[in-house]
């Protein structure tokens, strides 16, 4: 499992660690892991031209010092101070001992002299280490650092990131205004949930934890699966185990219009790890067609026979009776595309059996009462929020898709994926995939954070950097999940 942690309880961790180490310690720490990041990214140490963005924070101590190792290797180190009086004395100070160079942002020259423009440095970089602002950071870049950050993204050389790329919210994972965008970000301690959330995890490229020691609490702000947590949860069948035994999932979805999502969401489900699927809707002839193993009725959902969970509302349309017929059940209901919309908040919230719902952006901001580009931009928020207004576990989708339980607690964010995925249908497997993990037995966050990882493996396998239709995905969903068993 990969963790995150809010930047509050990571200051209280390294706090509690700097009181009992000698001073300046967890800072050497940092720079040492930042500095061979940055030296297995050159490659070849001695002759590279490092530049170092410094800011007043102890992220432009931890790029001095860094820094200064570089230099003492043989590297060309010129430091770039945006605060030149609040710049780390310490970091400072190694740096010019091992021979590094200072300038002073804004200006051609520096402390040191040197006529050469401050941009046409970074621009001629070999390495470009951004250390402006911390994890504290709100907002965008200060006017006097966008020009460096412009600078860096027209460099020639990589560009790594202190803690996280200056400009991005560590805890949310927004972007309000200009940013760094890394190559490399080197994180400390833990990873932030800015790392891992879209816009921000964008900004970040490749991220590397180094372990400094920080004691951190059990439960995370944000906690990614992991292929091995994902076998652990995988249902999987017994020796008397029978198709009633692993369970039974209804399927309520599909329109005389919208025939082709009842079949995708069925496609998902028979592969979702259920004995058996149960089609209920006006496109059984369509489901039979392409998957005759579906036991189909035309008689709504309180005459379709025992299931263990239902799925409903993909390609419903304006079939608000059944979607209401639906929540009413005393089992598991994953909830998507017209459902949502047709779903009382009131009929939600007073369910007792778990209830996933399951919106993209578009869906979430219609169900919030906003733009979508307020959901877009700040994921973590929405997810929390439907979540809460719900009382419901929330699947959001998109590029960082999160899984956010009603009751609280570590929110899921979903690494596996691939922007093929982006086609008409993909959702609608996604729905009978996780509505079959539902009626395997997995709680609504397992079964949402499983099947997102699932499909989105399965997305990955079947494009293989090509276009892909939503068939093809549920297709790959056996391969997917054999590649996590592994």
């Amino acid at each position: 499992m990969r963790s995150a942690y809010s930047v509050d309880t990571v200051r209280t961790a390294e706090r509690e660690l700097m009181a009992r180490l000698p001073e300046g310690a967890l800072m050497q720490r940092a720079a040492a892991g930042l500095a061979a990041a940055c030296a297995d990214l050159l490659g070849r140490v001695y002759g590279s031209r490092v530049v170092l963005l410094v800011g007043s924070g102890d992220n432009g101590g931890d790029a001095l010092y860094a820094g200064a190792r570089l230099a003492r290797r043989g590297a060309g180190v010129t430091a770039v101070l945006l605060a030149p009086e609040r710049a780390h004395a310490g970091g400072l100070a190694a740096l010019r001992r091992a021979g590094g160079r200072v300038v002073v942002a804004g200006g051609a020259g520096g402390a040191d002299g040197g006529a050469q423009g401050v941009e046409e440095l970074v621009e001629r970089a070999d390495l470009v280490v951004d250390g402006i602002v911390g994890i504290g950071g709100k907002g965008g870049l200060r006017p006097d650092a966008v020009p460096l950050a412009a600078a860096a993204e027209r460099s020639r050389g990589a560009v790594v990131a202190v803690d996280l790329p200056s400009g991005v919210d560590a805890d949310t994972g927004e972007v309000r205004g200009v940013a760094v965008r890394a190559d490399l970000t080197v994180t400390f301690g833990t990873h932030k949930p800015g790392l891992l959330i879209d816009p921000a995890r964008e900004y970040a490229g490749s991220v590397r934890l180094v372990d400094i020691g920080l004691e951190l609490p059990a439960e995370p702000e944000l906690e990614a699966l992991q292929h091995a947590d994902v076998a652990r949860l995988l249902p999987l069948p017994r020796a008397e185990s029978d198709k009633y035994r692993r369970g039974v999932v209804g399927i309520a979805a599909g329109s005389a219009r919208y025939p082709g999502a009842a079949v995708l969401a069925v496609a998902g489900a028979l592969r979702g790890g259920a004995g058996a699927v149960r089609y209920v809707g006006p496109a059984g002839d369509a489901v039979l067609t392409r998957f005759p193993e579906t036991l189909v009725s035309d008689q709504g959902p309180k005459h379709a026979g025992r299931v263990q969970a239902w799925v409903v509302g993909p390609g419903a349309g304006d079939d608000a009776a059944t979607v209401g017929e639906v929540l009413a059940a005393d089992v598991p209901v994953l909830v998507d595309a017209d459902g949502l919309r047709l779903a009382e908040a009131g009929i939600v919230r007073a369910r007792r059996a778990p209830t996933l719902m399951t919106p993209h952006a578009g869906e979430a901001a219609a169900l919030l009462g906003v733009d979508r580009a307020e959901v877009e931009g700040g994921r973590l928020a929405a997810a929390r929020e439907l979540a809460g207004r719900y009382g419901a576990t929330v699947l959001l989708k998109g590029s960082t898709t999160l899984v956010a339980d009603s009751g609280g607690g570590a929110v899921r964010v979903n690494p596996t994926g691939t922007s093929w995925l982006a086609t008409a249908g993909s959702g609608d497997v996604l729905s009978g995939l996780a509505g079959s993990l539902l009626a395997a037995g997995l709680s609504a966050v397992d079964a949402g954070s499983v099947g997102a990882y699932v499909h989105g493996l399965a997305g990955r396998l079947a494009a293989d950097g090509a276009p892909v239709g939503a068939h093809d995905v549920a297709a790959a969903v056996p391969e997917a999940w054999r590649n996590v068993l592994g």
